[in-house]
């Protein structure tokens, strides 16, 4: 049987996984992507072993190791004392336990080795500026429709549209998220500009009542990510895209670290966005159209693993392809099947740590220091993050 030929909406992380992943198994890709260049929104992802396994399988782990950190650490610190506590080691550590690094790595970066890889294999095979607009499916066949007037045929389509993914709406109809109460800051700030005893090689955390901050570096030391959510704010727009200002982030966290305000001020744009929230999907394939990453399973940024979990996708969905593809439906329910509960319990997961690092508690620093020393124990981090870590995409049943 001839393998089938896979149509991808969306050229983000979890749509190249995906082709490459299909590519190196002799399957065909074309992947659509709305954008007029290949890029990817100027943020940091942190890539645990359990993703790094898969950049690794798929022969791009040194090309995003060389320009990525192999983070040291990760560590706690609280919102205004600043008194430090360690959550675990990274670094050798990480490849002695699960076999793989930790990285920590620039989007535009991670995507670059990705679009690199695919075009190695195809050099046709991403096509910009090609907005998807629906899609229509037989028993045999799946058209995809572009925007720009054209349609386009395979055997199989992935909706790896992200968020606000056309094709789930197309299959599902609006999803209704609600608003957490939770808005977020991100942008990034040159090392350069920053405090020396900032300049570490580590991830951090900073907890307290009603917000927390996330910083960690980017493209080998040279760029410093940061995260910043807050409770309480009235705002609604779903987007990576819309400015704010300094004086508006810094007001945010007012009364917070000093280390907090240097990052801030020297944010070369800071950005802000609302977290909605949405329930884990029991079901994401009908007939021959599936999703993947975010159009699948969005989630909150809370707990790391939002790009690893897409990464995840693309392989499982390769390898299920691969075994079945002389029934490719069949082949997309295997693939489902093998992801709903792990990437169900990871979203539950995000949406569980927006209680536990804005506790209330952590507003009085004798109660935050016990509470901290409670919920940040090695056995409670190892019950959070060992079975993400572990996690082997050569070895989940198919």
């Amino acid at each position: 049987m001839p393998k089938p030929h896979v149509l991808i909406a969306g050229a983000g992380i979890g749509g190249l996984t995906a082709a490459l992943a299909l590519l190196k198994r002799g399957i065909d890709v074309d992947v659509y992507e709305q954008a007029t260049e290949l890029r990817e929104v100027g943020a940091g992802v942190q890539l645990s072993a359990n993703g790094t396994r898969v950049l690794y399988e798929l022969g791009v782990g040194d090309a995003v190791a060389s320009l990525a950190v192999e983070a040291e650490g990760k560590e706690i610190r609280h919102w205004n004392t600043g008194r430090t506590w360690k959550l675990f080691d990274l670094g050798a550590v990480s490849i002695e336990r699960y076999g793989y690094p930790y990285f920590t790595v620039y989007r535009p970066d991670l995507l670059g080795a990705l679009a690199d890889a695919v075009r190695a294999i195809k050099p046709t095979a991403i096509h910009l500026e090609s907005r998807v607009a629906g899609f229509t499916q037989t028993s045999e066949r799946v058209t995809l429709e572009l925007e720009n007037g054209r349609t386009v045929s395979g055997d199989l389509l992935i909706g790896a549209d992200g968020v606000h993914s056309r094709i789930r709406h197309a299959l599902f109809g609006d999803d209704r998220p609600e608003f957490t109460g939770l808005m977020a800051w991100r942008g990034i700030a040159p090392m350069t500009s920053l405090p020396a005893h900032l300049k570490r090689m580590v991830g951090t955390n900073w907890v307290g009542p009603g917000g927390h901050v996330v910083h960690y570096p980017l493209r080998r030391g040279e760029i410093m990510n940061f995260v910043g959510i807050i409770e309480g704010r009235a705002w609604l727009t779903e987007s990576w895209s819309t400015r704010g200002t300094h004086e508006e982030c810094a007001t945010d966290f007012a009364g917070w670290h000093a280390d907090i305000h240097a990052m801030i001020r020297n944010l070369q744009t800071p950005f802000k966005w609302a977290l909605m929230g949405r329930p884990p999907r029991e079901r994401w394939t009908v007939g021959r159209v599936t999703l993947l990453g975010d159009a699948a399973h969005p989630m909150l940024p809370l707990l790391a693993q939002g790009a690893v979990m897409s990464i995840e996708d693309g392989f499982i969905l390769a390898r299920a392809l691969a075994a079945y593809d002389d029934d490719a439906p069949a082949a997309l329910l295997r693939y489902e099947s093998a992801r709903r509960e792990r990437t169900k319990r990871t979203v539950l997961g995000s949406a569980e740590n927006a209680k536990r690092f804005h506790n209330p508690t952590l507003s009085e620093p004798g109660a935050a220091e016990a509470y901290i020393d409670r919920e940040w124990t090695e056995q409670r981090v190892a019950e959070r993050y060992e079975w993400l870590f572990t996690y082997d995409v050569t070895k989940i049943l198919v």
